[in-house]
């Protein structure tokens, strides 16, 4: 791990190549948290609640628990790989809102771990160091 793998705490704005990518829900509402930063600040559509929107990536976090969310984490990890210029900065996800705890979401992002152009929170990288 090195600085880049490391979302800042605070993101005000993104380089060209930057992703902000948020924790949605599927009908792309993004009225609070993240979520609004993200189609305020970033460009994130109303109306779309995955995947690419903007200069963002929506991951659904509220329409079940943590197994609803695997997928739309898994289908995020591939969009990364296809678009390796490109920098991706996981925010907290599903912690905030949707009511989950950085030690339930971190480990959702576990494959994420193994790639150079995406950012996870630092809280995430210390969960997933000390799991086994």
């Amino acid at each position: 791990m090195n600085n880049k793998q490391i979302t800042p705490e605070f993101i005000r704005d993104l380089e060209d190549n930057e992703i902000f990518v948020f924790g949605s829900n599927l009908a792309g509402m993004h009225g609070g948290g993240a979520a609004r930063m993200a189609h305020e600040v970033f460009g994130a559509e109303w109306g779309v609640g995955v995947g690419a929107t903007g200069q963002c990536y929506a991951i659904p976090t509220m329409q079940g628990g943590l197994e609803t969310i695997q997928p739309y984490v898994d289908e995020f990890i591939a969009y990364a790989k296809q678009h390796r210029k490109k920098h991706f900065l996981v925010t907290r996800i599903g912690c905030g809102i949707a009511g989950f705890t950085d030690e339930e979401i971190a480990p959702l992002f576990r494959e994420a771990t193994k790639e150079s152009n995406i950012a996870l929170p630092k809280e995430w990288w210390r969960i997933l160091r000390g799991a086994k």
